[in-house]
């Protein structure tokens, strides 16, 4: 594997990166936040390891950076900081998992293993997609993209729009989407399919874009990549 070590203790440094090595594993070390960024934003990664109490940018910088950035690269963060408020912080800014130091190498390896079980499942999972003019929604993941932009959805949403572009260029009656999407147990006069319209738009249409869902007065809802009339 290809990896990241985001690392300025040059003795962990070079105790991670000879074990690293001789496991097979090629690995790139940035001794400071702004180095780290640099080798982020200009090359994919297998695995990034990352160090929270770096020089200049620190990791929970870089770890915001790298997910504002729709880069999904797994991240380990491997922190003297043993805080639960630390971990907590990593992890919601989009840490994959969190190893404390002083640790044992092979936890190491069996957490950056893990991480590249769960990398390439996804990978495997998102070669099935629905797709509607630029819009691709991957069916096992909860994701979408468009062009080239990453959209996160909830279930509900997934739902939503996993319905539609099933049926691309076809009308979907309310009644239709509240039963498939939500069940039967909500009363026929709620807004509830409108409001998650409304969630779906604000997420998949850009301005420089066309916009995709439709709404067919009287009718319900429709996606469709096709110029209206």
């Amino acid at each position: 594997m290809e990896i990241l070590l985001a690392e300025d203790n040059r003795t962990i440094s070079s105790f991670v990166m000879k074990g690293l090595e001789e496991s097979g594993h090629a690995v790139t070390l940035a001794e400071t936040g702004s180095d780290a960024r640099q080798w982020i934003s200009c090359k994919d990664w297998d695995i990034i390891l990352l160090d929270l109490m770096l020089p200049g940018i620190d990791g929970f910088e870089l770890l915001r950076y790298t997910r504002f950035k729709k880069n999904l690269t797994p991240i380990l963060v491997i922190s003297a900081l043993n805080d639960p408020e630390d971990k907590i912080k990593a992890l919601d800014l989009g840490a994959d998992d969190y190893l404390v130091k002083p640790f044992h190498f092979s936890e190491m390896i069996a957490r950056i293993n893990a991480l590249s079980r769960r990398a390439n499942y996804y990978q495997q999972t998102d070669s099935e997609y629905l797709e509607c003019g630029d819009l691709r929604l991957f069916v096992h993941t909860n994701r979408a993209v468009r062009n080239g932009r990453e959209v996160k959805l909830t279930n509900q949403e997934y739902k939503l729009l996993k319905l539609l572009m099933e049926n691309q260029e076809k009308v979907i009656p309310r009644a239709r989407i509240l039963d498939t999407v939500w069940g039967t147990n909500f009363e026929s006069n709620t807004n509830v399919v409108d409001v998650y319209i409304s969630y779906l738009r604000n997420k998949i249409h850009f301005t420089d874009l066309p916009a995709l869902i439709r709404t067919v007065k009287g009718r319900g809802y429709m996606i469709s990549s096709k110029e209206e009339s």
